[in-house]
Formats: C-alpha cells, structure tokens, sequence
C-alpha cells in the first residue's frame, strides 16, 4: 500500500511531460507543412507583381518587377556566412507610374559610400514585410546614413516609395559589389523538436526519480 502513492505520482507526473512531448511533435509536423509551403511559394516561377500587394496574401510571393534604380540607399547593418559584416541595400525601383523598394543584397563594409548611378534593372524575388524593430533596437544613425532593422513602413517613408519590398533572388544586369541575399525559410523558427525532446527527457527523468523513491522506501525497513 505504500507505493500506491508514489505510483500515482510517477504515472501522473509521466502522463503530462509525454503528452506535452507529443503535442510539440503534432506542432513540429504541423510548423513543417507551413515551412513546406512557403518554400513552394519562394521557390515558385515568378508573376507579375500585384497592383496592390498585401501581407496577408502576398508575403513571400515569387515575383518580378522592371523599372530603374533610383534615389538614395538604405543600408541596414547586417552579416552573411562566409562574407562577414556589411549592409543590406534597400532602394526605390520607379516603376511605369509607381514606386516600390528592392532589397537588392549584401554589400562589404568598404563599398557603403561608392556611388551607384541611376540604372535599369530586372528583378525577380519575394514580397517580404520584415519588421525587424525591438525595444532594443538602436535608432537609425542619420548621419552615417546606418539603419539597424528592416521596417517597411518606416523605409518607404524615407524613400518616397509605397510600402512594397521585394527581396531580390537576382537581378539583370547583376549588380556590381551586391550578392543576393534572399528570402529563405530557414530563418524561421521552429524550435518544437528541441522542445519535444526536452519533454521525453524529463518524462524519463521524472521515471527514474520515481523508481529510486521506490527503491528507497523498499529498502527501508
């Protein structure tokens, strides 16, 4: 009769650490289907960009747009693997009778200030709304021209644009200094098999803990 209640104990406390490890398993293959489809739509053949674009139904849209480069960048403070530190350039592309921006790539450090003419390109990519911004985000250095975040509004703003960016995959011409830095799935957190597996583990833990509870209450006379 003594063990009645640690028994409980351990089967209880076991039940709920699995079923909370299989909840995280139904969410892994549920977050995998959603990654599975944005990467369809990434990878998918471009079209036209929309007349007017919206998150809701437009983020991460293959498309392409040709117009001309034009007006000031934005360089947002960033880093690649295998390139190190620079800026993503963000620019106005003036369409026929409309204006929206272009993340265009990563740029080095040394190039932020080379001067880049007006120049007429060919861009395919993906509708994104990045909003980077936190609390501890700093402000924008105005005097470096040095932004910190992507925010799209903010950025259309400044650039007189609407507040559309595409993401360019590549563009035509290719851009002198700029190495595409696309949209990819693979920033998106998905951190439930990690939970999953912290959960059987106290599961299993839990179990033990239990097994040498009984242990030492049989031992004791």
């Amino acid at each position: 009769m003594r063990f009645i209640f640690p028994v409980l104990l351990g089967l209880i406390g076991c039940g709920v650490l699995l079923s909370l490890g299989m909840w995280q398993v139904e969410r892994l293959a549920w977050k995998n289907a959603i990654l599975a489809e944005i990467d369809a739509r990434i990878f998918d053949a471009p079209a036209p960009l929309p007349a007017a674009p919206s998150e809701e139904a437009d983020k991460y849209l293959a498309v392409t747009a040709s117009g001309t480069l034009t007006g000031p960048e934005i360089h947002v403070l960033a880093s690649a693997k295998g390139l190190g530190a620079g800026y993503r350039v963000i620019q106005a592309l003036d369409l026929d009778g409309r204006r929206i921006m272009v993340d265009l790539g990563f740029l080095p450090l040394e190039l932020k200030d080379a001067t880049r003419a007006d120049r007429n390109v060919t861009v395919i990519g993906n509708l994104h709304w990045p909003n980077e911004i936190n609390s501890s985000t700093p402000e924008t250095d105005t005097n470096r021209a040095i932004w910190f975040a992507r925010d799209v509004p903010t950025m259309a703003d400044h650039l007189g644009a609407e507040p559309t960016l595409i993401i360019a995959r590549e563009t035509t011409p290719t851009q002198r200094a700029l190495t595409p830095y696309p949209v990819d799935s693979g920033t998106i957190p998905n951190d439930h098999l990690s939970y999953a597996i912290t959960w059987f583990g106290l599961a299993a833990v839990w179990l033990g803990m239990t097994l040498l509870w009984m242990w030492r209450m049989r031992r004791k006379p």
